[in-house]
């Protein structure tokens, strides 16, 4: 089954077409920046734009960088307030003509890297981490997501997780590659302390650069880079949806 799969990012719209089977692109993905007014017209605009780039009319899977249930975001911490409560599903189906499904971001990313990628096979607590923008979260126990976990917001000595390590933090702070690392080394030794996870997989932006930053993060719980980078949202959304429908 082929699959739409689109991820909104703070910094880009991304989508491309999926092979649900497999995990992989049917063809080149296509990007557009996110708008910094990120009001529903202006992001909903947006999505269209993405699909009509690829003519589509079948089932779409959207990743949303807020939490999501039944379609609803819940509420909002990184994108315009007025998004709240809107059945965000609905509107782009209706916008679309199409099947349309709808989850939180990171928990895309995770779908995707326990279906094909890092966590596959993977029993026990897995948490996947979307660094970029922010810092996204997702809990996986034998398979099976705990949805909407938000835990980029948790505070940490008095700063949240997300402001203390995310891509965002780093720039606005010009932080060095070893410094940056051990940022991420404090938040993943708090998640540590709190949930006990058996292995910990870095996604989003960060994941492009696992193999420079990775090395110096010293904790005791497995660490992998997923397998997707900065892909695994388009994928998750498309697995999602293909379930769904």
């Amino acid at each position: 089954m082929e699959v739409l799969g689109i991820d909104i990012g703070g910094s880009g719209i991304k989508g491309a077409v999926v092979d649900t089977k497999t995990g992989e692109f049917v063809g080149d993905r296509f990007r557009i920046p996110t708008p910094e007014d990120t009001s529903p017209p202006k992001i909903l605009s947006r999505i269209h734009e993405v699909v009509n780039h690829f003519s589509w009319k079948g089932p779409i899977g959207i990743a949303f960088p807020e939490p999501v249930r039944k379609g609803i975001v819940v509420r909002t911490a990184n994108f315009d307030d007025s998004w709240e409560s809107v059945n965000a599903g609905l509107i782009i189906s209706e916008l679309t003509d199409c099947d349309v499904s709808i989850l939180n971001d990171a928990d895309a990313a995770g779908i995707a890297e326990v279906t094909f990628g890092a966590g596959r096979d993977e029993n026990g607590l897995v948490m996947v981490l979307t660094v970029g923008t922010g810092i996204g979260s997702a809990l996986f126990y034998d398979g099976k997501l705990i949805p909407n976990t938000e835990l980029g917001h948790v505070e940490i000595k008095g700063i949240t997780a997300e402001n203390r390590a995310s891509e965002t933090a780093r720039q606005q702070e010009g932080l060095k590659r070893k410094m940056w690392a051990k940022r991420l080394e404090l938040v993943l030794w708090h998640y540590e302390k709190v949930l006990n996870p058996d292995l910990f997989i870095i996604s989003g932006g960060m994941s492009n650069k696992a193999d420079k930053m990775l090395p110096f993060v010293h904790i005791n719980t497995r660490l992998v880079a997923a397998s997707f980078m900065n892909n695994a949202g388009m994928v998750g959304a498309a697995l999602h949806a293909a379930e769904k429908f």
